[in-house]
Order: structure tokens, then C-alpha cells, then sequence
């Protein structure tokens, strides 16, 4: 794949993804991008975190400069698109919690990236942490469109001293019109 003006950030994350791969390099697609894509675009984000390991700035210049990426500071961008590439370093992690587990979003190539249940804890964190409301309707954006698992959402909401918060998000997604399903995986 190549990057172009009217490469989605799906094809993105995945270009970016794959050639990360390529150099060894194992990302998790995090933050709004990975919340765009559960809302299908309901929310719209403009750069990609990507939290990595332990990596020489060296070995992620040269994997991005493959791709036609050139960092400014700490973001890398491309003269093709307006979508801009961040790197955090790890561990994964979502507020206290740093057992998490990506899944592998459908597609060629596989893309590695928070789950939606994690997606929505991430988009809470913000909520519970800097009163950030439109992080709050892209959690329930997120809970309205794919299965979450609402009790380890709750049970993080606790451990992060947020309950009242949780309550709050749990009203928002039972307004929604549509029957929420039980659980998904983590």
C-alpha cells in the first residue's frame, strides 16, 4: 500500500502498522485514532498514537522514513495526507491499569490495537481525569457501536475512584435506542 491524499486513517494505521513490523518494531494503535475507527469516523481524529516498546529513535526514523515520514520534533508527517503519526512510549496502559491486551483489527495487515472496550476506557480516562465531555460521547459512540464490556468498565471506573463518572456514562449508553450486548472480550 501507498500512502495517498485520500488514504483513510484506517489505510494509515495499517501502512504505518505493517512497516513497523517489517523493522521489528511492535506498536498498539491507541488514543483517537483507535476511537475513530470504533465510531466509524463519529469522531474524528487527525493524529495516530501508536504506544511502542523499547526503540532507538534511530530504528523509528528509519522504518518511517521507508514510508516517506519525516519527523519534526516528536511528530512524524507526510506531504500526502494531513494525518500526522505520534509514538508513546510503553507501557500500555489506561490510567492504573497496565494489563492490557490488544486485539488484531480485521483486515490486510492485520492491525494491532486497543480493543473497544479499552478504547472506551481510554476516552474515560480523559473524562474521569480532565472533565474532557466530548471524550465522554465518543465513549458512549464507541459503547453504541460495538459490544464493551461494562463491567470491567465499571470494575476499572472503581479501582480509578470514578464511579459517579461511570454512572454518568452508564445513563448515557442506556439511552441509546438499541439493545447493548452483555460483554466482549477485553
Amino acid at each position: 500500500m501507498k500512502i495517498q491524499r485520500d488514504s483513510s486513517l484506517a489505510d494509515l494505521a495499517r501502512i504505518v502498522s505493517a512497516t513497523l513490523s517489517e523493522h521489528g518494531i511492535l506498536a498498539v494503535l491507541t488514543g483517537g485514532a483507535c476511537a475513530s475507527l470504533y465510531t466509524r469516523g463519529g469522531y474524528l481524529s487527525s493524529d495516530l498514537d501508536f504506544v511502542i516498546g523499547d526503540v532507538s529513535q534511530r530504528d523509528l526514523d528509519r522504518a518511517m522514513h521507508t514510508i516517506e515520514f519525516k519527523r519534526t520534533a516528536q511528530v512524524y508527517r507526510h506531504s500526502e495526507t494531513e494525518f500526522f503519526v505520534e509514538f508513546l512510549s510503553g507501557p500500555l496502559g489506561i490510567g492504573r491499569d497496565l494489563d492490557i491486551k490488544p486485539i488484531s483489527w480485521p483486515g490486510k495487515p492485520p492491525l494491532r490495537m486497543l480493543s473497544a472496550t479499552d478504547s472506551c476506557r481510554d476516552r474515560l480516562a480523559a473524562f474521569y481525569f480532565w472533565d474532557d465531555r466530548q471524550s465522554l460521547r465518543v465513549a458512549v459512540q464507541i459503547a453504541a457501536r460495538h459490544p464493551v464490556d461494562l463491567e470491567i468498565i465499571r470494575s476499572w471506573s472503581e479501582e480509578e475512584s470514578n464511579l459517579p463518572r461511570f454512572q454518568e456514562f452508564l445513563a448515557e449508553v442506556r439511552r441509546l435506542p438499541r439493545k447493548r450486548p452483555k460483554s466482549s472480550r477485553k
